[in-house]
C-alpha cells in the first residue's frame, strides 16, 4: 500500500478545499443573481480571515449575499440590525446581576460567533459603531478588565447605504481600518435583472434558504489558508504593488494614499485570488483585479478615502 507524503496529503488537502471553496460561490449564487464578483470578494475575505464592508443602495441583495454565505457554511452565524437606538453591550454582550448568586455574570453578546451579519452598520450611532473595533482588531473583547476571545474564526460582513441616503452616519476612518475589503454592490445588468424576475415568478422567496447546502466548514478554511501561504509572489510583483500603492499617495484625487498596512492586504488579497483561480503564483492582475474600485473590491476599505465631493 502506497502511502502518501506530508507534502502530497497537504496538497491534496488543498484541492479539496479549493474544490469546496468554488462550490461554496455556486452555493451562494443559487440565490444571488448577477453579484459575482461581490460572491468571490466574500470568499476571498473568508480565505483571508478578514472583515468585509458591502455597501450598496437598498434593494440590491446585500443582506442576502451575506445570509446566503452564512447558509452555505458549516459556521455560527448571527445577525445584528444597527439601528439609531442600538446600545454597545446590544453587540458585545453586558454584565447581569445575577439574584440567585448575588453576583454579576456576563451574557455574552451576537459579537460571539464565527460569522456576524451587521446588517445596515451605518444606521447607528459611532458610539456604537465603535463598540466593534476592539472585536474587529484583537478578536477578543474586554469585560471588567477582562479578554474575552472570539471564536476562530470570526468574521464580521457589514453592510451599509451610500452615506447620502436620510438617516445615516459616516463610518470613522478608525472603523473602516478594520475591514479588508469594501465591496460595491451593484444594480443588476438587465439580463441579471430579468434572471431575478423570472426566479421570484416561479415562487422564489429571499427568505427561504433551505435551497442551498452547507458545503465549507472550519476544516477546509484550515486546508484553504494553508494551501494559500504557499502561493508564491515574484519580486517584479512586489515591485509593481509597491508602485500601485505609491501611485495612491501622489494622486490629487485622493485625500490619503495606501498605507503598508494596506498594501500587505492587498497582497494577501491577491494570493488568495490566485489559488481560487488556481494558480500557486501571483500576477499582476490579480493585484489589479483586487484594487479595481468597480470590481471585487479596489483597496481594503478606508485606506484610501476620496476627497468630498463638490456642490
Amino acid at each position: 500500500m502506497t502511502q502518501t507524503s506530508p507534502a502530497g496529503a497537504q496538497a491534496q488537502a488543498g484541492e479539496t478545499a479549493r474544490t469546496a471553496l468554488l462550490a461554496l460561490r455556486a452555493e451562494i449564487a443559487k440565490v444571488v443573481v448577477g453579484q459575482d464578483a461581490a460572491i468571490s470578494g466574500l470568499v476571498v475575505a473568508l480565505l483571508c480571515r478578514g472583515h468585509v464592508l458591502l455597501e450598496g443602495v437598498p434593494g440590491v441583495a446585500k443582506t442576502l449575499l451575506v445570509r446566503a454565505l452564512a447558509a452555505a457554511l458549516h459556521l455560527e452565524f448571527k445577525r445584528v440590525q444597527f439601528t439609531p437606538d442600538l446600545m454597545p453591550g446590544d453587540i458585545t454582550g453586558s454584565l447581569v446581576y445575577d439574584t440567585r448568586t448575588a453576583a454579576f455574570e456576563f451574557r455574552a453578546g451576537p459579537v460571539f460567533t464565527n460569522l456576524m451579519l451587521a446588517d445596515e452598520i451605518n444606521r447607528t450611532p459611532p458610539k456604537t459603531q465603535a463598540a466593534l473595533l476592539e472585536a474587529m482588531e484583537e478578536r477578543q473583547i474586554s469585560v471588567d478588565g477582562e479578554a474575552k476571545p472570539l471564536p476562530d474564526p470570526f468574521i464580521v460582513a457589514a453592510t451599509q447605504n451610500p452615506i447620502e441616503y436620510e438617516g445615516t452616519y459616516q463610518l470613522p476612518e478608525a472603523q473602516l481600518d478594520r475591514f479588508l475589503l469594501k465591496l460595491n454592490v451593484p444594480l443588476p445588468s438587465r439580463d441579471s435583472e430579468i434572471a431575478i424576475l423570472a426566479k421570484h415568478a416561479h415562487g422564489f422567496d429571499p427568505r427561504d434558504l433551505s435551497a442551498i447546502a452547507p458545503v465549507a466548514g472550519p476544516t477546509e478554511l484550515a486546508a484553504a489558508r494553508a494551501a494559500v501561504q504557499q502561493v508564491r509572489v515574484a519580486d517584479e510583483v512586489l515591485a509593481y504593488t509597491v508602485d500601485l500603492v505609491a501611485a495612491t499617495r501622489n494622486s490629487p484625487a485622493l485625500q490619503l494614499g495606501v498605507s503598508p498596512r494596506g498594501a500587505t492586504a492587498l497582497l494577501a488579497t491577491a494570493r488568495s485570488w490566485a489559488w481560487l483561480s488556481g494558480r500557486n503564483y501571483v500576477t499582476p492582475d490579480d493585484i489589479k483585479a483586487m484594487a479595481r474600485h468597480a470590481g471585487v473590491a479596489p483597496i481594503p476599505a478606508g485606506r484610501v478615502p476620496a476627497k468630498a465631493r463638490c456642490g
